[in-house]
């Protein structure tokens, strides 16, 4: 069995390379990711490449092989599920479940998993609208826009939330800016790095542009089923 050391270098690789295509992952930003010292993230990584599970080359990066792809998904899952079972079994604060599933998904059985996921109804999102991979490890691809790209003056739908950091996540709570919220851009400011929102609330919500970059979002017309 894999170490939770194991686990948590290779889905901090798998998540890095969601968003970074085909590009390989530098150790650095491994390290940094993990909270390590760069020495410690390429000894570590040289271990999983010995190990069959990645790929690296030395000054370049890493990329994950398919043995790592599919074990770094499986605990994905497990964190993703758990998120969701924490929120609407437990009852707890969406901005409190990312480190409890942190701990958790180390410990947990993959016959526990099961059970949680036919509990909730076999989800395909967690709390933040990250997607949940599947038994077999697969995980859609998803090309949804960000309040910073979407267009003006059309209703979408927030469907992602894409950091979770506790005070972020309190904030747009705040604001009402969650998961399956309605809302549109009305207008963005570079110069005063501000983009405005019209929500169901009634009242306008001002957000930066770093903070809306983190907040993906689809046209409501493309939830319509034929």
């Amino acid at each position: 069995m894999p170490t939770s050391t194991v686990e948590d270098y290779l889905k901090c690789i798998f998540l890095a390379q969601q968003s970074s295509g085909d590009q390989l992952i530098s150790t650095g930003q491994i390290a940094t990711a993990l909270g390590v010292a760069p020495g410690t993230a390429t000894a570590m990584v040289k271990t999983l490449a010995e190990s069959g599970l990645v790929e690296y080359e030395p000054y370049s990066g890493v990329r994950l092989k398919p043995a790592g792809e599919k074990l770094a998904a499986h605990v994905l899952r497990r964190h993703r599920l758990i998120e969701l079972f924490l929120v609407q079994v437990m009852g707890m604060d969406w901005s409190e479940v990312h480190a409890e599933a942190e701990l958790m998904e180390h410990a947990v059985s993959d016959r526990l998993i099961e059970r949680i996921d036919v509990m909730l109804g076999r989800p395909e999102a967690d709390p933040h609208g990250d997607p949940i991979p599947s038994v077999s490890g697969e995980l859609e691809p998803t090309d949804d826009p960000t309040l910073l790209d979407c267009p003006l003056n059309v209703p979408v739908r927030i469907v992602r939330v894409t950091d979770q950091a506790k005070d972020f996540l309190r904030l747009i709570d705040r604001f009402g800016l969650v998961p399956g919220s309605r809302i549109s851009v009305t207008a963005r400011d570079e110069q005063a790095d501000t983009v405005l929102l019209a929500t169901n609330a009634g009242e306008p919500v001002n957000l930066g542009f770093r903070a809306a970059s983190k907040i993906l979002v689809r046209p409501q017309q493309a939830e319509v089923k034929v």
